[in-house]
């Protein structure tokens, strides 16, 4: 494991600056040029704490070593978006080999009506950033996702057959639900109806058990959730696009009958954005979309309006003292992509090209950023890559580790293996755009989603990544696939959900 560098030393060494000229293609070139990192164009940042880190002796809520590995051992499966708190963990194997479609679920598609920016559409099937939660609970494999038919549904991985009858929403049910990690039999999902929902699923049908509504007077934006949230000691940790960052102490339990209850309270609400990033932006548009990560005590999110914090959580774990700002950096531009954590408490965070403004053409889309870094004056970016080809591109898609690379998909439909240590591109890939899904890597393979309904698998054993098979899923697949045992369970904007593997 490479040392840590203090801040004052890190201001000596050199920032890798990846460039990607021409169009985001298959066919365009690179160039590194090396800049010393002694400036920054960072805003001004209205804290001066730093971030403390964890020493092995010291409780944290999320342990570093849990990079890469299942979130806790209480319950087997893939729990939440990109499957742990730092968002490393991307489920189990093998991957098939000669894959087909297992089953297809519902008989009929998952279709609803919904308004976006005024115009209303239909809507089909599971789109970003829709991962199903997929589990082991007495004896069957769960598969829980949200669907644009504004349910929840339930489904037995094996069979494709509804375990309980799906819950309702009022509006499109899009984001990624997560399950409870410590075993009470709960479901936690946002929808676009405004609602954060506690969801019991211990009986013979799903019932709300708590809900809370976006549209509170404070709000930024606008009032839907699209963030899977994180459980911690007992603290549900959500960002809504109501631009706000919210902890409920949830009191879970059991009553007499033996069903599971909870009672939330909030313990604290913080802000996704500043009055020095309203001013940057000269907009309101700085919803939270992007999942929270967690690294030791500390929580880090994305906004729409660019803005990277890190915020001290330990309050949750102690019961003493505030959450409070550690760590601010601006990327310039719209962030939805969830930022992951490395072993070394590394971030990698996903830009999109979408306002365009001069400050995100200088930081690039494709980051490795030190939240250690808080000096005024000082670049936390340790390399970044511009693959910036105008208005609608940049990444939507939340990366993936393999070995000493990350992998990185961009919208257009370029995808990326870049050197985590030194950002430099080590292969790209080129696949049918838009691409709004995250890859997953199992077992020495990447598996992807891409605009033309193509779900592949790739083998990473041998350097250049090598086509294993693909597989037609009818329409583009906008969210995000888990894999569980060897099952890939994905949905797609036909309308339906799938399970793909071998015979």
């Amino acid at each position: 494991m490479r040392a840590r560098l203090l801040p004052a030393l890190m201001a000596m060494v050199p920032l890798i600056v990846i460039s990607c000229s021409g169009s985001d293609d298959a066919t365009s070139t690179t160039t590194t040029t090396l800049v010393q990192a002694t400036s920054t164009t960072v805003a001004p940042t209205t804290t001066t704490t730093t971030t403390s880190t964890t020493s092995t002796t010291t409780p944290a809520l999320v342990n570093p070593t849990s990079v890469g590995r299942p979130w806790g051992t209480t319950v087997a499966g893939v729990l939440t978006f990109k499957g742990n708190p730092t968002r490393t963990f991307n489920g189990t194997g093998p991957v098939p080999v000669a894959p087909r479609v297992l089953w297809t679920y519902p008989n009929q598609r998952m279709c609803g009506e919904s308004s976006e920016y005024g115009e209303v559409r239909t809507w089909c099937g599971t789109g970003w950033v829709g991962q199903p939660a997929v589990f082991e609970r007495d004896g069957r494999t769960w598969v829980v996702f949200g669907a644009y038919d504004y349910k929840i549904h339930f489904v037995d991985g094996m069979t494709g057959e509804e375990i309980i009858p799906p819950f309702p929403t009022k509006d499109l049910a899009k984001g990624t639900v997560t399950v409870d990690p410590d075993g009470y039999p709960l479901v936690y999902h946002g929808s676009r109806d405004n609602m954060l929902r506690v969801i019991a699923f211990d009986g013979a049908a799903p019932r709300e058990l708590w809900s809370f509504d976006g549209r509170i007077e404070a709000r930024r934006w606008n009032n839907d959730w699209d963030a899977a949230p994180l459980i911690l000691n007992d603290t549900l940790i959500e960002g809504g696009e109501n631009s706000w960052f919210f902890g409920f102490t949830l009191n879970r339990g059991y009553a007499a009958d033996g069903s599971v209850t909870v009672a939330p309270v909030e313990k604290f609400r913080v802000p996704g954005f500043d009055d020095q990033l309203l001013r940057d932006l000269g907009d309101d548009r700085v919803s939270l979309e992007s999942a929270v990560a967690v690294y030791g005590d500390t929580a880090y999110l994305n906004s729409s309006g660019g803005l990277l914090q890190g915020w001290d959580i330990s309050s949750i774990r102690t019961g003493v003292g505030d959450v409070t700002r550690t760590f601010r950096f601006w990327t310039g531009d719209d962030s939805d992509a969830t930022t992951v954590i490395d072993e070394e408490g590394f971030l990698y965070v996903g830009v999109e090209v979408d306002r365009n403004l001069r400050r995100a053409r200088e930081v690039g889309q494709l980051l490795k950023v030190d939240p250690r870094i808080t000096a005024e004056g000082v670049d936390p970016v340790v390399w970044r890559v511009d693959v910036n080809n105008g208005v609608d591109s940049g990444t939507w898609s939340t990366p993936a580790f393999h070995e000493n690379l990350v992998i990185w998909p961009t919208k257009p439909g370029k995808v990326y293996g870049i050197d985590r240590s030194t950002g430099a591109i080590v292969w790209t890939i080129k696949v049918s755009g838009p691409v709004l899904s995250s890859p997953l890597v199992v077992d020495d393979t990447l598996i992807l989603g891409d605009g033309a309904g193509q779900l592949r698998a790739w083998s990473l054993s041998n350097g250049e990544p090598s086509l294993l098979w693909e597989i037609s899923l009818s329409a583009n697949i906008e969210a995000s696939p888990a894999i569980w045992n060897g099952r890939i369970y994905v949905g797609s904007r036909s309308g339906f959900f799938y399970a793909v593997g071998d015979e």
